[in-house]
């Protein structure tokens, strides 16, 4: 039986993609194998010995002690790109609102409760209406930093608004390149980027290289008056410097899915909060692929969009698998396999993926592995750790 224990709020839909036998999902599961969570800040404690895995329902990890993880061989799944289409449309009001003062003009007419003659009234708007008049994105230049899952949507969109779009990711995947549209003008630097756009938004992961890439020295690159969108990760961006720069007028506005205190009072800062993947659909989808991800690993031990390990298929067809999570140091596959010849076990079909210091091996063996087979590969001195699998 395998016991997945949930934190936070999972949407039904996938909680459903478990297996209904041979699986156990629930808040309050003692000894788990696995954990799914969303928002819940994991802590060390929770990680307890008998958990294998970690699925966040989401893209980021940051509230999962990931190098922990690893050195307890404990595989961490992210679902990229399951929420893409929620945070581009995010991204896409934003693009609008900063173009047009639509909340200033609703703010506006919301003043007007008060006023019954038809005639008034219309003399009134009509007055004022110059105050919120805003500019078309037909024509403008978006730069788009980041040209993933969200990114390459967001760059299609902009292009089927009409606008020349920009585009900066020095980490393209060829997957990545597939999904833009050739339309999309190649950057070869941020600054080149940023002295282009009329509007400028993010899509890049928090990463020791990324965090406050958007500093002063980047906003003084940027056109004056140009609007800054991050949708992205709140660490990325210097909300110090984005503060002066709307002081001094160097960025016309700041849109961000992350509300801050300083910017609050700003009238050209804007934030939602938290809401890029809060619908319904995101939710959903984030869900499925976590617990299809989980279910996958937990019955054949295959790995697929994980932040600390190697991706690693391999199709289960006889005989009885082990997986063994170790080190990436020379020689170690070696003693593994000198284990197995030493019991004269036969090795159907394997797959041996590294990923940084690890290394992670799917065994098929002719015959069922005793638990002191597999203590005898434990006890090399570089495996973390051997699983075994019923299925």
């Amino acid at each position: 039986m395998y016991r997945v224990r949930t934190y936070n709020q999972i949407a039904a839909r996938g909680l459903e993609r478990f297996p209904e036998e041979g699986f156990e999902v629930g808040p309050d599961l003692a000894d788990a194998q696995a954990i799914l969570l969303r928002s819940h800040k994991l802590t060390a404690a929770e990680v307890t010995p008998g958990v294998h895995a970690v699925a966040r329902a989401g893209a980021g990890v940051n509230n999962v002690p990931v190098d922990l993880c690893t050195e307890r061989g404990v595989v961490v799944f992210n679902t990229p790109g399951a929420n893409a289409n929620s945070v581009k449309e995010l991204t896409l009001a934003a693009l609008l609102l900063a173009s047009r003062d639509v909340m200033g003009g609703m703010q506006y007419a919301k003043t007007l409760s008060n006023v019954t003659d038809e005639q008034e009234l219309h003399q009134l708007v009509e007055g004022e209406k110059k105050r919120f008049k805003g500019r078309e994105l037909f024509g403008r230049t978006l730069g788009v930093v980041g040209l993933g899952a969200i990114g390459s949507r967001v760059a299609r969109s902009g292009l089927d608004l009409g606008m020349r779009v920009v585009g900066y990711d020095p980490a393209l995947s060829i997957d990545g390149a597939w999904r833009l549209p050739a339309e999309v003008e190649r950057m070869d630097d941020l600054p080149s980027l940023f002295a282009r756009s009329d509007y400028v938004t993010l899509h890049v992961p928090s990463l020791p290289e990324t965090q406050g890439m958007i500093d002063g020295k980047a906003l003084g690159a940027f056109q004056p008056g140009a609007a800054l969108l991050n949708f992205a990760r709140q660490e990325i961006v210097d909300e110090g410097a984005v503060l002066d720069a709307l002081r001094s007028g160097q960025l016309g506005a700041y849109f961000s899915d992350f509300p801050n205190a300083a910017l609050a009072a700003h009238k050209r800062a804007f934030a939602t909060p938290h809401l890029g993947a809060s619908t319904q659909e995101a939710e959903e989808n984030c869900a499925v692929m976590a617990a299809e991800q989980l279910t996958d690993f937990l019955r054949f031990g295959n790995i697929e969009n994980s932040v600390n390990f190697p991706a690693v298929n391999l199709e289960r067809t006889e005989g009885y698998r082990i997986a063994v999570t170790n080190w990436n140091v020379a020689g170690t596959l070696g003693q593994v396999l000198s284990v197995l010849a030493d019991a004269d076990i036969n090795v159907i079909d394997m797959l041996n993926k590294s990923r940084d210091d690890v290394a992670y091996n799917l065994i098929d063996l002719e015959v069922e592995p005793t638990e002191a087979l597999t203590g005898r590969i434990e006890a090399i001195d570089s495996v973390i750790g051997v699983r075994r699998f019923d299925d």
